[in-house]
């Protein structure tokens, strides 16, 4: 049978604002990739996560980010490699203490927004991820892209690896996102989001924004939270791979 896991970047606010509907997804994703403090979410906003994602049984995960509030992450920035390994462990030992207080842990991390697409050419900004995942301990599975320099230097480093894809992202031939900068980088039609979520499920192929066809062989499928009618798209695609005989399960 299939298996596909079903991703979320969840805890997206801070203080009173809230961008994600937390609850809601929580009750169709299978893992919850959720924001550190760096480029979203605050220590009350991880604990209320982490408290709803053991209660729904989802598997935590820490969403890592450049430093980034203001940007929500999403900038380019040059940060020293030290300084971004430490950095990068910092976000999981927060996120770690909530997890464990709800009766739960932190199972994976996935790098956010800018930190994402850097690490799946960047050799030494991969290493410094990798480093800070090592330096927070238990060989924590990490969660990218095919083919990225990321899961090539946590393989390395001895680290489980999880593809991902993404059903509401345009890709280029070579199999990479196309910019959030670029016209056409975020995929609006629901139906189409749906359909290619199957897709990617079934065949591990997407259609690349040149009409190509490319592989994307992933294990883990991200639904943005942070669109609009988000929790219904999500429900949507669930109810197409599960109708279709495709078995939604966490991946850890």
């Amino acid at each position: 049978m299939t298996r596909i896991d079903l991703n979320a970047d969840l805890g997206e606010g801070f203080g009173r604002w809230r961008l994600t509907d937390d609850e809601q997804l929580l009750s169709v994703v299978t893992s919850a990739n959720v924001a550190c403090g760096f480029h979203a979410g605050d220590a009350a906003t991880m604990r209320r996560v982490c408290e709803l994602a053991a209660e729904c049984g989802v598997r935590i995960g820490a969403q890592v980010s450049y430093r980034d509030l203001a940007g929500f992450g999403r900038r380019a920035m040059d940060v020293p490699s030290d300084e971004l390994a430490a950095e990068v462990a910092y976000q999981i030992g927060a996120l770690e203490v909530f997890a464990r207080a709800a009766g739960s842990r932190v199972a994976y991390v996935k790098p956010h927004g800018a930190l994402y697409n850097r690490v799946v050419h960047d050799e030494e900004q991969a290493a410094a991820v990798v480093e800070g995942v090592v330096l927070a301990g238990a060989g924590l599975p990490v969660l990218g892209l095919p083919s990225s320099r990321f899961l090539k230097v946590a393989e390395r480093a001895g680290l489980p690896v999880v593809t991902e894809a993404f059903a509401d992202r345009a890709y280029t031939q070579e199999g990479t996102l196309v910019p959030r900068t670029e016209e056409g980088a975020v995929i609006t039609d629901a139906e189409a989001v749906v359909e290619r979520s199957l897709g990617l499920a079934r065949s591990g192929m997407v259609t690349a924004r040149s009409g190509e066809r490319v592989p994307v062989r992933a294990r883990s499928l991200c639904l943005h939270g942070d669109t609009p009618g988000a929790v219904g798209l999500a429900r949507r695609v669930r109810e197409r791979l599960e109708s279709s005989g495709v078995r939604v399960e966490a991946f850890v």
